[in-house]
């Protein structure tokens, strides 16, 4: 028997990707990864690509930070370039409040623990040098809660993510801008699922000094591509001084790559790790996608988009927790109370790619990413809906897809 009769040619099927993320990648970009020619990582137009992409970026998020480039690879690895400068003993406070935030303290934690600590639990370290404020799930991070960590901890750094997708809630940004620079506090913030959806120019929040992102979220990238950081001059300088115990998501030496070189660019493109044509074709054509739909109207899009929704899955019985615009996080009726994860298995297995939550209490998550249009609403209120009613539901469809006509016609006359 020969290796081709063992593993036969592997097929995946077109899903309608309706969770957290990652979303259905725009046809623009995956024409743009498919269609790049063979070149090695320092052909010209490579070089060309990755220039423009750093510029671009620094337009979509809204800043003069040089060092605006994108990590190769997922959103980890911008997470992990963002938290690299944090050392053992480092103080750090960590706001959480579902998987992802909780997921970003137990980076903290092994980056900030001491051999002690790791040989204590090297798994899950517990330095004493860092705070976990939990916030219950469900409920955001708010000002006076991080006001009141700050004050009480006064750390080196700060970590919180913008937008948490566990739990489908918005933290106060502004909020924790604010207090880190009253109390001298380098903030870091976890920008993966409001990247390129909500409307914010990050160099508005001047407490914060790193950022990070992923490309299959707002940016919609999702051939593995480019995880995006921003990162102040404060950032580096402290980087600079102390250093950090990584070469590969060192922050300075990764921004080499993308021609950044002490500060500044440089005139043309440098030396790099093999950057992929593909990826920097695809990175460079999501890019474009962004700017072309503007910050303002792409969250205003995603705003409409998530209120028809919401407004379909009520009808539907479903109580909506979340306050995000891209997800709704909700509580099924009480005919279906605890078969969630039931739910969201059946309709995964028909191609209907919604999600449960990872952690306690457990309710099911359906997104809309890339998907703004009230053709694409109506398809998944109305998939929802048929999984409901498979379960034993009994809800009336009619009256929901009601509820998304009369939003859309709504809004249409308002404008």
């Amino acid at each position: 028997m020969t290796d081709t009769d063992l593993y036969p040619h592997l097929s995946i099927p077109e899903t309608l990707a309706a969770g957290p993320g990652p979303g259905n990648t725009d046809a623009r970009v995956l024409a743009a990864f498919a269609d790049a020619g063979l070149a090695d990582h320092m052909q010209a137009d490579v070089l060309r690509g990755m220039i423009e992409c750093k510029h671009m970026l620094r337009r979509v998020w809204g800043t003069k930070n040089t060092h605006t480039f994108g990590v190769a690879g997922t959103g980890w690895s911008g997470l992990d370039a963002l938290y690299s400068a944090i050392l053992p003993g480092d103080t750090v406070v960590c706001f959480v409040n579902g998987t992802f935030s909780g997921i970003d303290a137990l980076t903290v934690r092994t980056k900030a623990a001491s051999r002690e600590d790791l040989r204590a639990d090297a798994l899950d370290p517990r330095p004493a040098s860092v705070t976990v404020i939990q916030v219950t799930h469900g409920q955001s991070v708010t000002a006076d809660i991080i006001e009141a960590a700050l004050a009480q901890h006064k750390p080196t750094w700060a970590t919180m993510a913008h937008w948490e997708t566990g739990s489908g809630r918005i933290n106060d940004l502004r909020g924790f801008s604010d207090a880190c620079t009253r109390h001298n506090v380098m903030g870091l913030v976890d920008a993966v699922s409001s990247l390129g959806i909500e409307d914010f120019a990050i160099d508005d929040f001047p407490g914060v000094a790193g950022w990070a992102s992923c490309p299959q979220k707002g940016v919609l990238c999702l051939p593995l591509t480019y995880a995006p950081v921003s990162f102040t001059d404060r950032y580096i300088a402290h980087l600079r001084e102390n250093g950090c115990h990584t070469f590969v998501h060192n922050p300075i030496f990764e921004a080499r790559h993308w021609g950044i070189v002490d500060g500044k660019d440089v005139a043309a493109g440098t030396y790099h790790r093999t950057h992929s044509a593909y990826a920097v074709a695809a990175f460079h054509e999501a890019l474009r996608i962004n700017l072309q739909h503007g910050r303002a109207q792409k969250a205003a899009d995603y705003a409409r988009h998530e209120a028809a929704l919401r407004a379909a899955v009520t009808a539907l019985g479903c109580d909506v927790t979340s306050n995000m615009t891209s997800l709704v996080v909700l509580n099924l009726p009480g005919v279906l109370a605890g078969r969630e994860k039931e739910l969201v298995a059946l309709a995964r297995a028909k191609g209907f790619g919604i999600w449960p939550t990872l952690s306690e209490p457990v309710q099911v998550r359906i997104g809309i990413l890339n998907q703004l249009s009230e053709a694409a609403i109506t398809d998944i209120v109305t998939r929802f809906a048929a999984e409901m009613n498979a379960m034993g539901a009994g809800v009336d469809l009619d009256t929901a897809l009601a509820a998304v006509r009369l939003h859309f016609a709504t809004a249409i006359a308002a404008e």
